[in-house]
């Protein structure tokens, strides 16, 4: 009872609204994951992996899909699959390891200025006359920090697996 006087009627509202909203978002997107036809989407040659009912997986090139299976090729040949037994099908996403090394370049950059800056070591150690700031000192740090933000952007792995069809709880 102390949670309904707490909140009291005006708090109900939104915060039911808020979390009918998220259900439903969910819902919709497994109802998506959920549909045969979205293979339909799929172009031959892309990679893929079918996980089956029994747990076996296969991994391959998508070949064709009908109402009836999947055709997948793989390093044992062509693999033709029931619907009825497929589990998931999942497509491999793009890798972004460039994208990521730019992004860690980016923010190695900054980040190196910033700590050439603030680090009375790097600089002049003590303000004299004029700037406290040693421009050397604050460039050679931001390039230092950019290439470690390139290498620690570029050694993240970026790229994985992402379901394309997923079977609900009633099998087809």
């Amino acid at each position: 009872m102390r949670f309904k006087h707490r909140f009291g009627p005006a708090m109900t509202v939104p915060v039911v609204g808020a979390m009918s909203a998220c259900l439903l978002g969910a819902t919709h997107s497994f109802a998506q994951n959920a549909n045969w036809h979205n293979l339909q989407q799929l172009a031959p040659g892309q990679q893929i992996r079918i996980v089956l009912n029994d747990a076996k997986s296969y991994t391959g090139q998508f070949q064709s899909v009908t109402d009836e299976g999947i055709v997948v090729r793989s390093s044992v040949g062509r693999q033709s699959v029931e619907r009825q037994k497929v589990l998931r099908v999942s497509i491999r996403s793009r890798n972004h390891r460039g994208r990521n090394a730019l992004m860690g370049l980016a923010v190695g950059a900054g980040a190196g200025i910033i700590v050439g800056v603030a680090s009375p070591e790097l600089g002049q150690g003590r303000c004299a006359q004029g700037s406290c700031v040693n421009a050397t000192s604050a460039s050679l740090a931001g390039v230092v920090g950019a290439l470690l933000g390139a290498g620690l952007g570029a050694a993240i792995p970026s790229h994985g697996w992402h379901d394309v069809y997923r079977r609900g709880d009633n099998p087809p």
